[in-house]
This record gives C-alpha cells, structure tokens and sequence, in this order.
C-alpha cells in the first residue's frame, strides 16, 4: 500500500514538472526516503536519474518550439557537468558515515544530507512564492562568463550532494547573467538539468552505488506519465497561478524534513 502512495507521489511530482517548468523534482528524495525507506545517499541517486529523465522529456517540447539556447546550454553546463559528476564520484562518498556527536545530537551522513536537502527546499520554495520574473524580450544575448561559470559550479555541486536538479537556481542565472528571456530560459534550463543529473548518475555508477533497477524504472515510468500529463494541462491551467501555491507546500515539507532530522534524533 505504501509502495503505491510513493508511485501515485511520482506522478505528482511529473505533474508538478509539465505545469509550471520546474519544482516538482524537489519531493523527489523525500519520497523516496520516507515513503520507500532508502538511505540518503541512494535516494540522491535515484533522484538524479527521474530528474534527469523527466527533465529530457520535458526539453523535447521545447526544442520543438525552438525554446532552447543550446549555446547557452553548453557555457553553463560545462563546469556543473564537472561538478556534479565528480561531486557524486568523490566528495559524497569521501563523506564519513559519522561525521561529529555534538552533545547527545549525532550528525551523520544520512542527516547532513537531509538538512542539506531541507534547506534548499526552503529556498527553493521562496523563489516559488515570490516568483518574480525578469522579462528580457527584445534584448541582445550578453554572456557574463565568469559569474555563469561560478554558478554552474555552485549549482552543480549542490545538484550533487542533494540529488535535485535546481531550476529554482538555474533559471533566474539564465534570465539575469544570459539576457534569456523567461521560456527560452525554461527550456534551456531542462535541457541543462536532464544532461548534468544524469552525468551525476553516471558519477554514483562509478562510485560502484548498488542500484535497484526495478525500483527505478517503475518510479520513473510513473514520473515520465506525470510530466506528460502536466504537459497537457498546462494549455488549460495557468502555471504562473500554481507555483506560489506549490512554493507554500514545498516550504512546509521543508521545514517537517528539517524537524524530523533534527528534532528526531536529539
């Protein structure tokens, strides 16, 4: 029964994706946590791979409708691809599976990664609410290389270490560092996504992670049916009105994960 609920989550999350662009793959870990019972660091994993997936679908549409800058893909992508791939193949399991006891409260792995996770739910889901959008139409394209670098590190890393694919980051560098106007930085940002978390999977690969394949395909299948769905709403159902309603959830989801490892384990 439980198995169910977390398929039923997955295509919620693929809705989530098709309606407004972006957010849905936040639930993704949790999911996968609290409903099927995996350890953090394969949870991660897993999530890179549906994100990935889900995140090539998505980019199909709009390399149809011309809505992906490919050159801006490859200037951002670059250094989160090498960030991400050696985020997952190094520096996650060089992480001790204890890293410290403070008082009675002991920090390992599994709780560093969910507090890590927590927090970029919270901030995730303020862009969200307050989704305040940077329109570019008309501009000339204007790279700022050195700071789309940096970010491209900076997301790469943390796509890594949490496993979500960071469109909350990605589309305002896009829009504000690349003079992107707003779809074509949806679109772009889908098509950076699906490359450097799947990249990163390949990381956990070889990092020799124990995958269930099963497991994974069926939670994939159930989230690919979802962000085909959302696809179609989306002509029908304004995403613009959903996302701060869907911010307000991912916030309190946030804050529950950061309670419950926190709170939990004291």
């Amino acid at each position: 029964m439980i198995e169910i609920i977390g398929y039923i989550a997955a295509i919620f999350i693929g809705i989530t994706l098709g309606l407004i662009g972006g957010g849905g793959s936040i639930l993704t870990v949790p999911v996968l946590v609290y409903i099927f019972g995996l350890e953090a660091v394969p949870a991660t994993a897993y999530s890179l791979f549906v994100v990935g997936l889900t995140s090539l679908i998505g980019s199909i549409a709009f390399m149809k409708k011309d809505l992906v800058s490919f050159k801006t893909a490859a200037v951002f992508a670059l250094p989160a691809f090498l960030a991400v791939f050696f985020t997952r193949l190094i520096i996650v399991p060089a992480i001790p599976d204890h890293i410290i006891t403070i008082s009675m409260f002991d920090i390992t792995k599994n709780i560093l990664i969910m507090v890590l996770f927590a927090l970029l739910m919270v901030g995730s889901s303020y862009s969200m609410i307050k989704d305040k959008r940077v329109e570019t139409e008309g501009e000339e394209l204007q790279f700022n290389y050195p700071l789309i670098f940096i970010e491209g590190i900076i997301v790469g890393v943390l796509t890594g270490l949490v496993g979500a694919g960071g469109g909350f980051l990605i589309i305002p560098a896009l829009v504000i560092l690349a003079k992107l106007p707003m779809k074509l930085a949806v679109g772009t940002s889908l098509l950076i996504i699906s490359a450097k978390s799947l990249l990163g999977f390949l990381g956990d690969i070889g990092a020799n992670l124990e995958i269930d394949w099963a497991l994974l395909a069926v939670f994939s299948g159930f989230a690919i049916a979802g962000i085909i769905i959302g696809s179609f709403l989306s002509k029908y159902i304004p995403g613009k009105k959903l996302k701060p309603a869907f911010g307000w959830f991912v916030l309190v989801m946030g804050v529950y994960i950061l309670g419950r490892e926190i709170f939990v384990h004291i």
